[in-house]
């Protein structure tokens, strides 16, 4: 029971380490013979599945039902247009860097045969995008059909939420409860997969490294070298037009904010370093009223680092599958990525989840997710570092807007 409560107690970023090192050194020692952990990782990859379409439609549901659109007013539309932006532009960087770079094309899975499926023309994807039947929807794991209801479901709550009618705000309080709840039920299942997660990342790489040796390896580093120059040019180039564009020095800006990315690095979570982050933005010059307004938003709705390592992610499942990518897959992606970056940046091992969902959608193997979990512990505290410096960048942009406007 000590031993049970040390390991829950364990940072998922250490255990999920763990997992993936002793895997390596199983898969070295055993060779072919660790093929025979490999279903223990096909059920992490279950898992995966089972709860990734949930988590995703309800995180969008109250994401969006939190909005209302009079509150938010100008300075909302400024804080939603740059989440689009940089996080459209973090996952075009990913996609630019891997398609350079090339990560995973010398690794391959065992009996892996991956279809191209047929890219649709603009109109088919238009109408996919509104389902004919809510339920099909989500049997079929249609993704754009789920994130288009659950937007219009939670601006649907939103309106009744802040209705003059004090039944339809009474309504739109109890929906509101209703899906908070269900993501809290959800949230503690999503809290028993991660605990296996560990288990599933050291099967999967045990297997793998069995049979492909250091070549996954080498891959897998490189795979984590293309999303650390992505975050590179991430901060070294669109953060800091930002901050120039509105008027902010950026070497100072950067020093006084770095309390707030140095914690989101080691802790690998934006919630926890939201305190932080409001007090450095405070340091930075940007008001009060501001930082209390945008910073908690951003937690919620801005995931740079999330949309970065979906573009790389996409391109490196595509080499390890040999499947090449139409222009029309490569734009599906950014729109995609963009959405699901913004809507899911609460929600613990994001990155996980939606790319579960996002290869599905593309007719790729899962196999790759926990592969790539096997480097998430590196790319988890570039990734939230970039996730909250982003938002302060974009409080302090909005700020500056403001105080121009007042003036």
């Amino acid at each position: 029971m000590k031993l049970w409560n040390k390991y829950k107690q364990t940072s998922f970023v250490i255990k999920m380490a763990i997992g993936f090192s002793f895997g390596i050194l199983a898969g070295i020692v055993f060779g072919q013979q660790a093929e025979v952990v490999r279903p223990l990782g096909t059920l992490l990859i279950h898992l995966l599945s089972l709860i990734a379409i949930p988590v995703i439609f309800l995180t969008v549901v109250l994401a969006v039902d939190k909005m209302n659109v009079t509150q938010l007013g100008r300075m909302g539309g400024k804080l939603i247009l740059y989440y689009m932006t940089t996080t459209a532009l973090a996952v075009f960087i990913g996609l630019g860097l891997a398609l350079w770079i090339n990560p995973g094309e010398n690794l391959s899975l065992p009996d892996t045969n991956v279809d191209k499926p047929d890219t649709p023309g603009f109109s088919e994807i238009l109408l996919k995008i509104v389902p004919k039947n809510i339920f099909e929807a989500f049997s079929s794991g249609d993704l754009m059909a789920i994130l288009f209801i659950a937007v219009i479901i939670g601006i649907a709550i939103s309106n009744m939420k802040f209705s003059s009618d004090k039944k339809m705000q009474e309504y739109g309080n109890q929906l509101d409860t209703v899906f908070a709840a269900l993501n809290e039920m959800f949230y503690k299942i999503l809290s028993g997969v991660l605990l296996y997660a560990p288990i599933g990342v050291f099967a999967i790489s045990a297997s793998t490294f069995g049979s492909q040796g250091w070549s996954t390896f080498q891959s897998l580093l490189k795979f984590t070298a293309v999303f650390y120059i992505g975050v590179a040019v991430l901060w070294a180039v669109v953060y800091s037009a930002f901050l120039k564009f509105s008027g902010t020095r950026v070497g100072h800006f950067f020093k006084q904010t770095k309390e707030a990315y140095v914690t989101a690095f080691f802790t690998s979570s934006s919630i926890a370093s939201l305190p932080i982050a409001i007090d450095s933005a405070k340091k930075a010059g940007i008001s009060e009223t501001t930082a209390n307004f945008t910073l908690p938003l951003g937690a919620v709705f801005n995931s740079d680092g999330g949309a970065l390592r979906m573009g790389a992610s996409l391109v490196f499942a595509a080499n390890v599958t040999n499947l090449n990518l139409a222009p029309a897959d490569f734009l599906l992606i950014v729109l995609i990525g963009t959405l699901l970056s913004i809507g899911t940046a609460g929600v613990p091992a994001a990155g996980l989840v939606t790319l579960s969902a996002v290869l599905s959608m593309f007719g790729l193997p899962l196999e790759i997710v926990a592969l790539i979990a096997g480097v998430d512990v590196l790319i988890g505290m570039a990734g939230t570092a970039s996730n909250v410096i982003g938002d302060i960048i974009g409080s302090a942009v909005v700020d500056k807007s403001e105080r121009k406007r007042a003036a």
